[in-house]
């Protein structure tokens, strides 16, 4: 009885031992993925390297293949020969500017719309205004394939008249690397995050899980849409075309006047000066009328006075007695 009590001690210590042990376990891994997240930006350093070796790995192993064979490489030549221009696992951002002077505006943003689908590319805006009655200006953002970005270069350029033209390169496979690393470590991470879940018994050790793996999910996720836009933007070169019409047209090259020109200048002088005359005409207006009341107002007083005297001189005079006769 002695020895089974003995070994039902000894089985009930060795449960609890191995309980404790599990316990002991996990609070270790969850102290272990709060450090590995931090030291994970301290080490991105060393983790760009083990990328950086495995893609150069990668490019020889291409380059060995390459070099066996067309059949054994796989792939045309015109695809070798666009895998070609850059180097292996380089990512490059281009951006291009161009201002274009055309004959017709309309025509030209159509030509352009056309080279960027041919290459199979794609129109990301486009403006068009009318600066006067004769001519368009047209705003046009292509975004078109790394590959065709040269080609579609020439010929938007030499759709007509180069006013100006700039481009640029910038080089992010460090960005590109490094953002890929971080997101094999967050989905580390998150994996681990979830096998916890999995072991976890306790209400309170489940909630705080939850709330450090939608936290490590939302940083998956962020990371996951910067990797995006890396790869839309080196996939894609970005060109900025201004398209715009000359300002003056010119017929057969002459610019003196001619006859209709010198009719034209003489007619509006003309016109110009009735208008003048009128307004002069106008503004005197007052001041004639003014004129002529107190015009007629003299002429009026002057004649009254003649009017009141001509009945006394039209009288007949009385005869005078003659003298009595002596």
């Amino acid at each position: 009885m002695q020895t089974d009590r003995h070994s039902g001690r000894s089985s009930v210590r060795r449960s609890r031992a191995v309980l404790a042990a599990g316990l002991l376990a996990g609070l270790l891994a969850l102290s272990g993925c709060g450090a590995g997240d931090s030291a994970s930006d301290s080490g991105s350093g060393d983790s760009k390297k083990a990328v950086s070796a495995g893609e150069r790995s990668a490019a020889d192993a291409a380059d060995g293949k390459a070099a066996q064979g067309p059949q054994e490489a796989g792939g045309s030549p015109a695809e070798r020969k666009k895998s070609d221009a850059l180097p292996v696992g380089t990512h490059v951002i281009r951006t291009a500017s161009l201002s274009v002077e055309v004959k017709s505006v309309p025509r030209a943003a159509a030509a352009a719309r056309s080279v960027a689908e041919s290459a199979g590319g794609l129109v990301a805006g486009e403006e068009t205004e009318r600066v006067d009655d004769t001519r368009e200006m047209s705003h046009i953002v292509l975004r078109v394939p790394q590959g065709e970005y040269d080609a579609v270069l020439r010929d938007l350029a030499g759709a007509g008249k180069l006013l100006s033209r700039t481009s640029s390169a910038k080089d992010v496979t460090d960005q590109v690397v490094d953002v890929e690393s971080r997101i094999a470590t967050q989905r580390a991470s998150v994996a681990r995050v979830r096998k916890l879940m999995d072991r976890a018994e306790k209400l309170t050790d489940v909630v705080a899980l939850e709330g450090e793996l939608s936290s490590r999910q939302a940083s998956l996720e962020s990371l996951l849409a910067q990797q995006a836009s890396l790869k839309d933007r080196t996939t894609l070169a970005t060109i900025t075309l201004d398209l715009s019409e000359p300002e003056t047209a010119t017929k057969g090259g002459d610019d003196d006047p001619g006859f209709l020109d010198a009719l034209g200048g003489g007619w509006h002088a003309f016109v110009t000066m009735l208008r003048w005359l009128a307004m002069a005409v106008g503004a005197a207006a007052p001041f004639l009328a003014a004129v002529a009341v107190l015009l007629l107002l003299w002429r009026l007083l002057r004649n009254r006075p003649a009017a009141r005297h001509a009945p006394r001189a039209s009288e007949p005079t009385e005869p005078t007695s003659a003298p009595p006769a002596s």
